[in-house]
């Protein structure tokens, strides 16, 4: 009976930091701006914020704008991840016309906090992670699912 009374006891008093930070998907979903297409499906965006975090422990990723923008245009090669919730969209309207060009890859995800979140950071608007043989498996898998997600109209 205790522990029937612990459980009750955590349900009633959740704290509102508890609840505030857990967004739904559907919640993300319709914060997104006008140009977040192609979206990721949520457990492709699962399994794209791993590959983030295991790109980011093996530093074969880069973040920013800026940054990602320099290295396309030297000639880079991998898989971009941009956040779908940016406002004013002014900020990177450019990039996927540049990534297209280059022949890269690229998916939208709702948030820039979950990608700051697997980066260890507050939040990053796009990333572009880079093939590496310690998560080999995972990002081969992954680029074949945004490949073959519908382009945009």
């Amino acid at each position: 009976m205790g522990k029937e009374k612990k459980e009750k006891r955590r349900s009633e008093n959740l704290d509102e930091s508890q609840t505030e930070g857990k967004e739904s998907w559907e919640d993300k979903v319709s914060n997104l701006n006008a140009i977040s297409k192609p979206l990721a499906s949520r457990k492709l965006t699962k399994k794209l914020y791993k590959t983030i975090k295991k790109a980011k422990s093996a530093k074969h990723i880069t973040e920013g704008i800026r940054d990602v923008q320099k290295r396309v245009r030297k000639g880079e090669k991998g898989l971009a991840v941009l956040s779908g919730d940016v406002s004013p969209i002014d900020v990177y309207s450019h990039m996927p016309v540049t990534l297209e060009e280059a022949g890269i890859p690229y998916c939208y995800v709702p948030s820039k906090e979950d990608i700051g979140a697997a980066l260890g950071k507050f939040s990053a608007i796009i990333v572009l992670i880079k093939k590496h043989a310690d998560y080999e498996e995972l990002y081969d898998e992954v680029y074949e699912a945004v490949k073959v997600l519908p382009p945009p109209l």
